[in-house]
């Protein structure tokens, strides 16, 4: 947490980081008994998933996620409060939430675009961590063309049954939820499209099917997921029929960083990694890796590399500061679009720094007890291309950026 911060909070919020400053010290989890992933979206183990689960109940139950949204629904019924809680959790070093994706992107869609029973029944679980969440967005023929979906949900009385096939689903694995676009009217591109929760762990061996795929990393954090006849109520359906797209464009700017600009907030999504991924930690690896007769740190080509690093960081840092400048929110879009444009390819060139100091000891991977640094930054770097892919590739960003930002003519 920032001085920053602090000064610039209200009453409530002043009041409320104390609560949780006071609450973190007493009740911060201490070593896991388990070798965490780097972020939730790689939790392959049941051992792990318990750990985290744990933790986030308790974070929960004393108030600190869920904070933004009303009482009714399981929330904490304050008012941009959850920013304090994120900031609170961040200094005090805290496993990440494992409920990332029912936290950052199911949540606030749910609370906007659900029958007020529905919203009652899902999302206390949902901030508790008690149902971990998935998204059925990507399929096999439509992965950035995302309005080409052809998983069908077909009516039948009061149910929809669904056909189809899902893939790079994370978490799927343990999801009890999905939130997923489907396919109602095949004769439009756009206003064919419908959104609708569903539970699939449920319904395992009886309609869905989950299957891991493993990663070049060796784990299994992405997932398949079939759908054979699949029956949901209709009361699952999220707002209007044919209404999926625009139910969608909820779900991305939450995952892009964007929604949050707007009504509550939801706890998770900035959550720190497991493994300490900024340039600060790069110089303390090249100051203790040897390099001839000195170090990695010795070279002043290097040190070049890192210098223009920090200065990357840092100016992604404070172009994140200027996101809190209601003045600069001309258009909600371009800041947190841009955040997540560069906070994700300046943590793949931080690893990639990483691996050059490491030179062939990152051949080195996790389990080789000369691994320097346990073999994460390896790991680092081949996850770092995961989230220059996810919630939009880096090309995609830069066409919003570019057409709906600037105003310059669409790509063909």
């Amino acid at each position: 947490m920032s001085d920053d911060s602090a000064r610039k909070d209200t009453p409530e919020q002043a009041e409320f980081r104390a609560y949780c400053r006071d609450w973190l010290q007493g009740n911060t989890p201490g070593e896991p008994p388990v070798r965490l992933p780097q972020t939730p979206l790689e939790i392959m183990t049941e051992e792990q998933l318990s750990y985290l689960q744990a933790w986030q109940k308790a974070a929960y139950d004393a108030g600190l996620i869920g904070c933004d949204y009303p009482q009714a629904v399981g929330g904490g019924g304050r008012k941009d409060c959850q920013r304090v809680a994120n900031e609170e959790m961040l200094a005090a070093r805290t496993p990440f939430l494992p409920n990332v994706i029912g936290l950052g992107m199911a949540a606030p869609t749910v609370f906007y675009h659900a029958r007020d029973e529905v919203k009652a029944e899902l999302l206390p679980r949902l901030f508790s961590g008690e149902d971990i969440w998935c998204q059925g967005f990507s399929e096999p023929g439509a992965g950035s063309d995302l309005a080409s979906v052809q998983t069908f949900a077909e009516p039948r009385g009061d149910k929809w049954v669904i056909n189809g096939h899902k893939v790079w689903t994370s978490l799927a694995h343990f999801a009890e939820w999905m939130i997923i676009l489907l396919r109602t009217d095949k004769s439009h591109k756009y206003d064919g499209l419908s959104y609708f929760v569903v539970p699939i762990r449920a319904a395992l061996g009886k309609g869905v099917t989950v299957r891991p795929l493993i990663k070049i990393t060796g784990e299994t954090g992405f997932n398949e997921v079939i759908f054979d006849n699949l029956e949901v109520d209709d009361r699952y359906r999220l707002d209007e029929l044919g209404k999926g797209w625009q139910v969608a464009m909820t779900t991305l700017l939450h995952e892009r960083g964007a929604g949050e600009l707007q009504g509550p907030r939801s706890g998770g999504m900035k959550n720190r990694s497991s493994h300490n991924i900024t340039t600060s930690a790069v110089i303390d690896l090249a100051r203790n890796t040897r390099r001839g007769a000195g170090t990695a740190a010795d070279d002043v080509l290097l040190r070049d590399k890192l210098m223009r690093q920090l200065i990357r960081e840092e100016g992604l840092k404070q172009n994140q500061r200027r996101s809190r400048v209601q003045a600069l929110l001309d258009h909600p879009m371009r800041l947190p679009l841009q955040n997540k444009l560069l906070a994700s390819e300046i943590a793949q060139s931080i690893a990639a720094l990483a691996v050059e100091v490491e030179g062939m000891a990152s051949s080195l991977y996790m389990g080789d007890s000369n691994a320097p640094a346990g073999g994460q930054w390896p790991l680092s770097y081949m996850n770092s291309y995961g989230m220059t892919i996810a919630a939009g590739t880096s090309e995609v960003q830069r066409n919003i950026l570019g057409e709906r930002v600037l105003g310059l003519p669409k790509s063909k």
